[in-house]
């Protein structure tokens, strides 16, 4: 019988420019606000993303549809709910890898906001990655779960406790495989009994009757939904990580 290896409290209290938050806390404020103040922008970041400080002093990333660029191959202005959607299948499944995130209205007009989260940077997430830290097991099933098209390096934050979290999740929740991330290190190991637990809980929560599933169809389409649902039957059918597909590239450009 092959056990987890123990990992941090994936519900614990988060690291942010105003000390330690619940999660809990932070949503509520973050729904609450009346205001999001901008302070700077995201320069590299592809789409429009602004730091905004909220209530309390919390900082979040603002991400308004409007400023989304179009892509070919997702519906257009869908890129924000995509970053909700991501948050709301981490919780569900109890896998803790996504900072809180809501959509909501912002001064540039509805969007993504997310829990700003201090780390320790991208050098230590990219070391991660290259010794093929078993804390990013998580991180990996999970984008297997919602077909994570960009996982770079970048997008990978360590936190002082040992949890780890993914942000920039735009990009997911196709229904053509679309996996494409740095995370490989696990492809066909079979899985533990944790993971094997959280998959059988997604295969729960998307039946027709499933609190996930009634969660996701506001914000996503139902085909891509459906795709998610089989994607969580084929893992739970291999018992394994899966492979890169031939049809798509495996990695991201750049890879951090």
């Amino acid at each position: 019988m092959t056990g987890a290896a123990s990992t941090p409290n994936w519900r614990g209290a988060l690291p942010t420019t105003a000390g330690l938050v619940e999660i809990d806390e932070a949503i509520r404020l973050m729904q609450r606000s009346n205001d999001l103040t901008p302070i700077g922008r995201i320069a590299q970041a592809s789409n429009a993303s602004f730091l905004c400080e909220i209530d309390g002093g919390l900082q979040v990333i603002y991400k308004p549809i409007r400023g989304e660029l179009p892509l070919w191959d997702f519906p257009e202005g869908s890129l924000a709910a995509r970053e909700a959607a991501a948050y709301l299948v981490s919780e569900a499944l109890g896998l803790g890898v996504v900072p809180p995130t809501i959509l909501r209205d912002g001064p540039a007009g509805e969007g993504a906001v997310q829990l700003w989260i201090d780390h320790a940077g991208v050098q230590r997430a990219v070391d991660l990655v290259n010794a093929s830290d078993e804390g990013l097991r998580r991180l990996a099933l999970f984008d297997a779960i919602v077909n994570n098209g960009d996982r770079k390096g970048g997008h990978i934050l360590p936190l002082p406790d040992g949890r780890i979290l993914g942000v920039d999740h735009g990009v997911t929740f196709a229904v053509e495989p679309k996996l494409r991330t740095v995370l490989w290190a696990w492809r066909s190991k079979a899985f533990t009994d944790e993971e094997r637990a959280i998959i059988a809980g997604g295969v729960q929560g998307l039946t027709d009757n499933g609190a996930l599933r009634a969660q996701l169809s506001p914000i996503l389409d139902g085909e891509e939904i459906d795709a998610m649902a089989a994607r969580l039957s084929d893992l739970a059918a291999t018992d394994c990580f899966p492979e890169p597909s031939p049809d798509w590239p495996p990695l991201p450009w750049p890879l951090v």
